[in-house]
């Protein structure tokens, strides 16, 4: 690790035990073990991405991450989607110091996460989602707001922090969409966070396994190459979740309208068995929860395109999950070089703020 600021003290910082108030958050087939580690490293937490991993695979991951860090690192559970109860029973097998819940009633999982230290930092788009999370014993929030990657809610990080912040100012919060800088960091801190997440940034590194094509697409300043913040499209037609994405032929096309049933349950299917997931998890639901199993099938769906994007760097066929701030990525730095680069600039930033408003009082 580079040297630097010696740390940044926050709600987050204290409560995860981090140098710094920069969150990795789990991102499917980028937030992997030498990600994370590489970002737990450097002073931030990174949070590993279970959503395609068996119970199995989760373990050998954590025990991964433990062989390349000892500093504090996370695990996230989308609860909706099929084996991601087996995947947060494995995290609290194994005490992973954070486990990032979304989707779902956490209350299990932080009832048995206290009981060894553990903390749960709960995903929300809005203040309902909030207050349920702060009830079902979340210790922070990450709030993700509109101008995220993937599942990012209607409202701008520049309205949600600052309103969530108001509404619960005892909770420590993470500011999510819309942040790939110091400046970013610094604006997060003055709206009422405590640090913030930054997926696409740290996907656009040297340690991130995403696809070297993409890395260039999102890099890539020139204002016809596609990587603009202009150049993502958000809609549900796509996985059945309000999702922001790259933009592109295809997936403009896919956004345009919903796959027809038949379709969507055979994607699925079939993405379940390229994911090494039983049949018999995902049956039951589709029958007995089928308001919440439609949207799961609707995401198994879309595996087959995000793979093709962010595996094999296929921009024609795939669908690559991308947030606004992409129009701020501009290189592909080491997880070290970029981590110090923005605490350097969040403290320059602060230091010109005050300048700005000293004496007015």
């Amino acid at each position: 690790m580079t040297a630097g600021a010696t740390s940044i003290q926050t709600r987050i910082t204290s409560l995860f035990g981090c140098r710094y108030p920069i969150i990795l958050p789990g991102m499917s087939w980028i937030s992997d073990p030498t990600l994370v580690a590489a970002v737990s490293n450097a002073g931030g937490v990174g949070i590993l991405a279970s959503g395609p991993l068996n119970a199995k695979e989760t373990r050998e991951a954590i025990h991964k991450i433990r062989s390349t860090t000892d500093q504090p690192f996370g695990i996230g559970c989308t609860l909706l989607m099929p084996g991601a109860r087996e995947n947060a029973q494995v995290a609290l097998e194994e005490r992973v110091p954070i486990i990032n819940i979304s989707l779902g009633k956490g209350d299990w999982i932080a009832e048995q996460a206290h009981d060894y230290g553990g903390k749960i930092l709960a995903t929300v788009t809005n203040a309902k989602h909030a207050q349920s999370a702060i009830e079902s014993g979340a210790d922070a929030l990450m709030l993700t707001g509109h101008e995220a990657a993937a599942h990012g809610g209607d409202v701008t990080s520049l309205v949600l922090v600052p309103s969530i912040a108001k509404r619960f100012p005892h909770v420590p919060l993470v500011a999510a969409g819309g942040f790939a800088d110091g400046r970013g960091l610094a604006a997060a801190i003055c709206l009422g966070a405590d640090a913030v997440a930054m997926g696409s940034r740290f996907a656009v590194t040297k340690e991130s396994s995403l696809a070297q094509r993409m890395k260039e697409i999102v890099s890539d300043d020139n204002l016809d190459g596609g990587g603009t913040e202009s150049d993502t499209v958000y809609g549900k037609n796509f996985d059945g979740i309000p999702a922001r994405v790259l933009k592109s032929e295809k997936s403009l096309c896919l956004n345009a309208k919903p796959a027809p049933l038949p379709v969507v349950i055979y994607r699925a299917f079939n993405a379940a068995r390229k994911m090494n997931i039983p049949l018999h998890k995902v049956i039951p639901g589709l029958l007995t929860q089928w308001d919440k199993m439609y949207i799961v099938a609707q995401f198994g769906a879309a595996t087959d395109s995000l793979m093709k994007a962010t595996i094999d760097g296929d921009f024609e066929k795939g669908v690559q999950f991308i947030g606004q701030s992409q129009g701020l990525i501009n290189d592909i730095p080491s997880v070290d070089e970029l981590t110090q680069r923005i605490i350097n600039e969040a403290i320059e930033t602060s230091s010109h703020g005050c300048q700005t408003f000293a004496g007015m009082r």
